[in-house]
């Protein structure tokens, strides 16, 4: 029988979208098996892990990192709050943060952050998804899929002192790159725990020989379903919560360490609720953040709440600093003292910023800015001592050195050795990235 050039065509057709197909799929199937297992980079990893220090709610760019001097223009009020120049490299910071000015030759100051909207919700999940109005895989899911984790026995990303799912959801990345919370918003961490890491019925020897039997049969089924990621990833996850006793445990009982350790990191100090900013523990989870590190967990985040301050904005303000300054002081003393920052990113801010107070109107109100705010980065191979960017005159608007939430998870990626715009994961007919389909641009700028 002859065939034409038409006939041909049309009964191979479908042989071609098969083939694609299947390489898709294979492609898939090779990165859900290796699950957290640590991989190399392909490009040359200036940080290793990620510290990611969230101030949910909105921090006043005016009132800590982005000098604007007071005036009495009502247009232009400038900070009702004193700024000095702070360290050999003159950084400004506000008299807010006394200990953190200690670390200004450390900090990369981003001055020109702006992201899409100035709505909570979406601004935040736009920070930690590149979407502001659907689910999508977190930051340190991203991270956790691209580079895996250095140690086997813990995962690969922990959510500290949660308060949203989303912040930590893997989504429609297999399930093993989900976040682990560890807290929720607002709860004492001293008596936080990993939810079923360990049983108190049976020995490590039954629980294996337990566990043993039921990956039997999980296995049985998952040779009947190849390249089924959502089984796949229970296995792994499984075997991941079992190994996880041998050291979580031990990481979350910070009992060893030193009397003045506790008194920097201000461990169990912060028990009054001033204003909006709720009872904390904050100076726990910094503690925690470094032992994680450590240990080598990939992405730690630390959330702290309730900067979302339209009233009452000194009070509530001079508060939030309080509880934060010291803790994260301690945090990147100790992590330059062990030799860990330079090898560790560290990231401060929120999902956007706040005007200036309008001096002498009685109001003492602050409205949302996400046109113009402050984040700023240390270690992990970024500028020390530098401020990046800059707003208008009356620090609104980023005009200079502009910084977008997805040029920033682009500058991220890059850091950690992942191509800003290659990481990629087939969903629902089409691929999907953090940045998004307009990409992100990696900030050369901000490199030592």
């Amino acid at each position: 029988m002859q065939y034409s050039r038409r006939s041909m065509l049309q009964s191979t057709s479908c042989g071609f979208g098969y083939l694609a197909l299947q390489a898709l799929c294979g492609e898939q199937a090779s990165a859900s098996t290796d699950g957290l297992a640590e991989r190399t980079p392909p490009l040359t990893a200036r940080a290793k892990r990620v510290i990611f220090l969230c101030m949910s709610g909105g921090p006043a760019q005016m009132d800590t990192f982005d000098h604007k001097p007071q005036t009495s223009n009502k247009r232009h009020p400038g900070s009702v709050f004193r700024f000095r120049q702070h360290g050999e490299s003159g950084v400004p910071i506000s008299e807010l943060l006394p200990e953190t000015a200690k670390h200004a030759d450390e900090l990369c100051v981003i001055n020109g952050m702006h992201a899409d909207t100035g709505i909570h919700a979406q601004s935040f999940l736009q920070l930690h998804t590149g979407d502001r109005l659907r689910e999508r895989p977190s930051l340190g899911s991203w991270i956790n899929y691209g580079l895996g984790t250095e140690n086997q026995n813990l995962p690969g990303f922990i959510s500290l002192n949660t308060s949203k799912s989303s912040i930590y959801s893997s989504a429609f990345l297999p399930s093993i790159y989900n976040g682990t919370p560890i807290g929720v918003n607002g709860e004492d961490m001293s008596n936080a725990t990993i939810n079923n890491v360990a049983s108190k019925h049976l020995s490590l020897a039954a629980q294996r020989k337990q566990l043993n039997f039921v990956q039997m049969m999980n296995r049985d089924h998952l040779a009947h379903r190849p390249g089924d990621e959502k089984l796949d990833s229970v296995i792994q996850s499984m075997e991941l919560g079992f190994r996880m006793q041998s050291e979580a445990p031990g990481l979350l009982d910070i009992s060893s360490e030193s009397k003045e350790t506790l008194e920097r990191y201000c461990v169990g100090q912060q028990t009054e609720s001033v204003g909006t900013c709720r009872k904390s523990d904050f100076g726990r989870q910094c503690l925690l953040a470094r032992r994680f590190s450590e240990a080598g967990v990939r992405f730690i985040e630390v959330n702290h709440g309730s900067w979302d301050q339209h009233k009452n904005h000194r009070r509530d303000l001079r508060a939030n600093c309080e509880v934060t300054d010291a803790p994260i002081a301690a945090l990147l003393g100790d992590l330059k003292q062990r030799g860990l920052l330079e090898d560790t990113l560290v990231i401060w801010g929120g999902e956007f910023g706040r005007p200036g107070l309008t001096p002498g109107d009685g109001k003492d109100e602050t409205g949302h800015n996400a046109t113009g705010f402050t984040f700023w980065l240390a270690g992990g191979g970024v500028k020390s001592g530098c401020v990046h960017g800059k707003t208008n005159e009356t620090g609104a608007r980023a005009v200079e050195g502009k910084v977008h939430f997805r040029d920033l998870h682009a500058t991220i990626f890059h850091l950690v050795g992942i191509p800003a715009n290659d990481l990629k994961f087939w969903h629902a007919g089409r691929s999907h990235r953090l940045t998004g389909p307009e990409g992100g641009r990696v900030v050369n700028e901000l490199f030592a």
